[in-house]
């Protein structure tokens, strides 16, 4: 394995080291970078040509500059690593490492959220395949994949940031809206479900009814204007949690399982109230040192647990901590929320459109947190709309090839359950396209989802590249090359890795 990864790691360099070459020369050669100063009325016009072509080696022809270049790049074997200047002598670097900050914060959620949801959906049809909700998924993934993104983001501003910061105003749902929103819900979880009509009646009954009551619910409580979740849904979630990690990762017929995955979110509801002390001076580090313990507590009880597999308690209740933890952190946040909404910066129009943060704007760590996430929420429902399609779909293909194969019929001939053969036997290999695709994803969007920051006035890589190329800067394009190469180099790796541990049948060599 580690001669595989050094053999494919030196050919990457190989491979990153020609192509930055031609990059180089590709963008020196685009056009002029004292273009502005010859076209300045300034009377030290020759002395600024002058003194932006030492500055940039301009003097060096850029079949050679390139090797200035690649000198500061290789000095990083001795920590004096440099990417050269700008045209106004700032360090490349600096800026690279603010643009990589701005954009890794907006692809990570994008990302996490668009594969977990995509994977899902794709299992889902899979195994409901030519269903209503197959085809209506199907629909769906694609009308949002074909859409332009500049239209996309544009129809996103338009109707869930104005639109629902004019519905905060007055915070009011119509009654025919709420009949409507009911009947859709309950067309939908009919068709997830699926089964017999009777059963599809009930799930509508229930669904619908719940849709109102949860509607009617949020309208009178003035929910919007100040929302909370509170004990009571705090521990109603956590139970829904344990056991939908249950049913996925033992099945509800492991009692221990189940067990463990309550006294967990039994322990976490007896911590909510002092937790609420700890939550005043938070920051990000006590949020994953919280983490951790909650990861701790959650393998204890299932450890203690006991039972022929003390492993499988350990991992179904720490994942229902960290699942129940994030539920208290949303909590707590919200607490927050109307100190946030009403404060003179954001004037009740909390939804951003533009930039990464709010100017000017102080508090603590949980009116930090809502600021970054309001700028977040658009350009990363964007991306997630986009990049849904072509997740569902490899993972529905998949699932299905996957299914066919001859060693699920033999897990089924054996007598295993359905939730066995799916999640034990067949979701693994149901990742292997999937993987392929996220890293060649991360490759590229790590470069900057570049019309989606412009849209939304988002300064990452994406906008870097554009400056750059603008201004035929070569120092600051062939940061955003050399980031962007070795991310993709480096994914590729861990993709090869990634196979031979989803699938035993293959091996690294």
């Amino acid at each position: 394995m580690l001669s595989f990864i050094l053999r494919r790691l030196g050919i990457g360099l190989v491979v990153l080291v020609v192509a930055s070459y031609l990059m180089y020369l590709l963008t020196a050669y685009s056009g002029d970078p004292l273009a502005d100063l010859r076209a300045s009325t300034a009377p030290n016009k020759v002395q600024l040509m002058e003194a932006r072509s030492q500055l940039l080696n301009l003097d060096v022809p850029p079949y050679l500059r390139y090797f200035i270049w690649l000198g500061g790049v290789l000095k990083v074997f001795i920590g004096q690593f440099t990417l050269g200047v700008d045209p106004t002598n700032a360090q490349v670097t600096t800026q690279l490492g603010a643009a990589m900050t701005s954009t890794l914060q907006l692809i990570t959620l994008s990302e996490f959220i668009g594969l977990f949801i995509g994977v899902v959906i794709g299992i889902t049809t899979a195994l409901r395949q030519y269903s209503g909700y197959d085809y209506s998924v199907t629909f769906m993934s694609f009308l949002f994949f074909s859409l332009p993104v500049f239209w996309l983001a544009a129809m996103l501003k338009q109707y869930v940031a104005i639109g629902f910061n004019d519905f905060l105003g007055d915070p009011q749902i119509p009654i025919p809206l709420i009949i409507a929103l009911a009947a859709i819900s309950a067309f939908l979880w009919q068709g997830i479900v699926g089964g017999p009509w009777r059963k599809r009646l009930v799930t509508a009954g229930v669904s619908g009814i719940a849709t109102l009551a949860i509607l009617w619910y949020l309208v009178s409580s003035d929910w919007f204007s100040n929302p909370s979740l509170g004990p009571v849904v705090c521990a109603g979630m956590g139970v829904g949690i344990a056991f939908i990690v249950t049913a996925l990762s033992t099945g509800i017929k492991d009692r221990r399982a189940l067990y463990s995955s309550l006294v967990t979110v039994a322990v976490g509801m007896a911590l909510y109230y002092p937790l609420q002390y700890i939550y005043v001076g938070a920051s990000v580090w006590t949020i994953l040192v919280l983490a951790v313990v909650a990861v701790g507590v959650g393998v204890l009880v299932g450890w203690l647990f006991r039972g022929p597999d003390r492993w499988r308690s350990a991992r179904t209740a720490a994942i229902t901590a960290v699942g129940l933890g994030f539920i208290f952190v949303i909590d707590r946040a919200m607490g927050s929320w109307q100190v946030y909404a009403t404060s003179s910066y954001v004037n009740n129009r909390p939804i951003a459109t533009i930039g990464s943060s709010t100017p000017q704007l102080d508090g603590d760590f949980w009116i930090s947190m809502l600021d970054t996430y309001s700028h977040l929420l658009l350009p990363t429902l964007c991306l997630v709309l986009v990049s849904l399609a072509s997740y569902s779909r490899y993972s529905r293909s998949s699932t299905l090839e996957v299914m066919n194969q001859d060693y699920i019929r033999t897990a089924r001939a054996k007598g295993l359950t359905e939730r066995t053969v799916v999640m034990r036997h067949a979701f693994r290999n149901t990742l292997i396209p999937v993987t392929t695709l996220l890293t060649l994803d991360i490759g590229a969007l790590i470069g900057g989802a570049v019309i989606t920051e412009r849209v939304f006035g988002w300064s990452g890589m994406g906008a870097m590249f554009i400056n750059g190329l603008y201004k035929v800067d070569v120092n600051s394009v062939m940061g955003f090359f050399l980031v962007t190469g070795a991310t993709v180099i480096v994914f590729n790796i861990i993709a090869d890795v990634l196979y031979s541990a989803l699938d035993p049948r293959i091996r690294v060599s």
